[in-house]
């Protein structure tokens, strides 16, 4: 069966002298392996689609196993973000979450849209920080595993101070924070970001300004979040966590 369709590629792996088996998220068919043949040859047709992060339109020839790519038309290379190598290192971190955060065959053009959003806005310069907060509050979504950001977990008040518990999954108010004696103090601030990038619609993000000390905060719950209540390791984290020391 040929079917034709909105892709971003989210993952490359070399397979013999000439060909390439990339994981591509695509509009109508959600997550799929194929088979780029021939890919890894410089004049190959396939060549340029075939290239991490690359938004294309394409021809794939699915069958029951790995479908095989017979043609593509790029839309958009992100070509910023290969050209940055801070860039390039959170567009990595924000496909392999998605690839290990989906199964294949299950289609969400939400999400395509979500995804392509988010590289776009990191392509121009959109605070890389708050995009990846925003994206991975949306996967935690994903995986059934959303924190509690707009109300104590516990007795559910939504008013005044909170600390964030990742033992308890959330916000605890000063009357219920002695349940979790190891629950970080956050500032309203915090609070307010947290629950609006835990609900963001990406189309509306416009121009967001947050302090370099509250985006700490935030890289510190949300990344202690994800290894308490995921599981997942991502070798581009590492590699993040590295430029971040360096710079």
């Amino acid at each position: 069966m040929l079917i034709k369709t909105e892709a971003i590629v989210i993952r490359t792996i070399d397979y013999g002298e000439s060909n390439k088996v990339l994981t591509v998220y695509t509009k109508d068919f959600g997550k799929m392996g194929i088979m780029a043949r021939g890919a890894k040859k410089t004049k190959s047709r396939l060549s340029s689609v075939s290239q991490l992060f690359t938004h294309a339109q394409f021809l794939i020839q699915k069958g029951r196993g790995l479908g095989s790519l017979s043609q593509g038309e790029i839309i958009n290379t992100y070509r910023a973000i290969k050209q940055d190598l801070f860039k390039t290192a959170y567009a990595a971190y924000i496909v392999e979450l998605l690839d290990k955060s989906t199964e294949e065959s299950k289609p969400s053009a939400a999400l395509f849209d979500f995804l392509n959003l988010a590289l776009t806005y990191l392509d121009e310069g959109i605070d890389a920080d708050v995009l990846l907060a925003i994206f991975e509050m949306k996967m935690f979504r994903i995986a059934g595993v959303g924190p509690t950001v707009d109300r104590c977990v516990n007795c559910a008040r939504k008013e005044g101070a909170f600390s964030f518990s990742i033992a308890e999954g959330g916000f605890l108010c000063e009357q219920c924070r002695q349940i979790d004696p190891n629950a970080l103090a956050i500032s309203p601030q915090t609070a307010r970001l947290l629950y609006l990038f835990y609900h963001m619609d990406l189309t509306r993000l416009g121009s967001v300004s947050v302090k370099e000390e509250t985006k700490k905060t935030i890289k510190l719950i949300l990344s202690t979040y994800m290894d308490e209540y995921t599981g997942i390791r991502l070798k581009s984290k590492r590699f993040l966590d590295q430029l971040d020391s360096l710079e």
